[in-house]
């Protein structure tokens, strides 16, 4: 790992560069919600703030961003709206995915233009499959697929009887059709929509992925951060949005709090809003050292020439399978005393908490599961989780 990139791992810096793009993604942020599809606008914004390069392989115009900085960023972004940060962060973690694919498929995807988007849909409840010679043939309906309308490929989850678990198709635009059906609580500008496949179509195996192959850190790039488990990656996706939007959730608080009194200090003498303006502060603050740090950990343990220990990898998912619980509970430690107003639809902070609760709905957010397998771990049982 060159010297740069461990600087820029250690500082949470690096070649994405957002900040002269916040101002347009919080313009985006109503029309986003209302039109439950983030604006073109904040998607280029993103693109122009090298968001979507940040995991493509540098030999095919990647520019080599730390996770740690992808992580400030989608948590940075998500303070000024959590849908675009959510779009954000799922796009251009699909770029990982596919840098462990292989190499033709990568080049088709990224050759030609390196900012190509890709959107997913991982539930394989939906597909149809038949292997046939040289690949799969495929159809069916997948939900879920966040960001889809501004992207031109889809990576959909689907199980093949005689391969192991979980398989990721890529697809192109043009073998499926988007179907609006996205009408929620919260996080209506993901524009999460569904994914159809009528009529079967030919998946080559080199557009195939195994979970299996993610899970055994199989791939052929020459940098290090791409033997980070592939499952890591992609959870912290789903969970560092939740972290910007509880901040935004306080600071709209706060501005509310001492902006509704003529004498601002008055909620100092309030014992229980002191207390959960403390604790919030601290969930989130927490929440985020907690992400950031197993990500220093473990790209230190890569830098090192090391393997990332199994219970390590339990330990990490689990941690960050939490952030969006703790998240909630901030959000509705604030909900509880953000009063009257609070209760009107479109009222800023409701908006806030209907998201960072749909969040909590993904399945990479339930922590339950994850407590079991790690607990089952350091009490010197065997991982159960291969999404690890």
């Amino acid at each position: 790992m060159s010297t740069v990139l461990q600087a820029q791992i250690k500082a949470n810096t690096g070649p994405i560069d957002i900040d002269p793009y916040l101002d347009i993604l919080t313009r985006g942020a109503q029309s986003a919600r209302s039109d439950r599809m983030v604006p073109k606008e904040s998607v280029e914004a993103m693109r122009e703030a090298g968001l979507f390069r940040a995991f493509i392989p540098p030999k095919l115009g990647g520019i080599g961003a730390s996770p740690q900085q992808w992580l400030r960023t989608l948590i940075t972004i998500a303070e000024r709206d959590m849908s675009t940060a959510w779009i954000g962060g799922i796009i251009s973690v699909h770029a990982f995915q596919i840098a462990l694919m292989d190499h033709e498929t990568q080049q088709e995807v990224y050759g030609d233009n390196p900012d190509e988007r890709v959107s997913s849909s991982y539930n394989p409840v939906g597909a149809r499959t038949e292997e046939v010679d040289g690949g799969v043939m495929l159809h069916g309906r997948w939900g879920w697929s966040s960001g889809c309308d501004h992207c031109n490929w889809a990576l959909l989850g689907a199980i093949v009887k005689g391969r192991p678990m979980l398989q990721t198709m890529l697809v192109p635009r043009s073998a499926y059709e988007i179907e609006d059906t996205w009408h929620v609580m919260g996080l209506q500008g993901t524009g999460s929509k569904d994914v159809v496949i009528e009529e079967p179509v030919f998946i080559p195996n080199s557009h195939i992925h195994s979970q299996m192959d993610g899970y055994n850190i199989k791939h052929d790039q020459a940098e290090p951060i791409y033997s980070l488990p592939w499952a890591q990656i992609f959870a912290a996706t789903v969970a560092a949005p939740s972290i910007g939007a509880a901040r935004h959730g306080l600071k709209l608080f706060l501005e509310k709090a001492t902006g509704s009194s003529t004498d601002p200090t008055k909620l100092m003498g309030d014992p229980d809003i002191v207390r959960r303006v403390a604790e919030v502060k601290t969930l989130i603050d927490s929440a985020e050292l907690s992400l950031l740090a197993n990500f220093d950990r473990m790209t230190a343990q890569l830098d090192a020439g090391e393997e990332i220990p199994l219970i390590d990898r339990a330990r990490c998912r689990y941690e960050t399978g939490t952030t969006a619980t703790r998240m909630m509970q901030a959000i509705d430690m604030l909900f509880d005393v953000g009063g009257g107003r609070s209760v009107f639809l479109d009222a800023p902070l409701q908006n806030i908490w209907h998201d960072i609760h749909i969040t909590r709905a993904h399945v990479a957010n339930n922590p339950v599961p994850l407590a079991r397998n790690y607990g089952n771990m350091v009490l010197g049982g065997d991982n159960a989780d291969f999404f690890i």
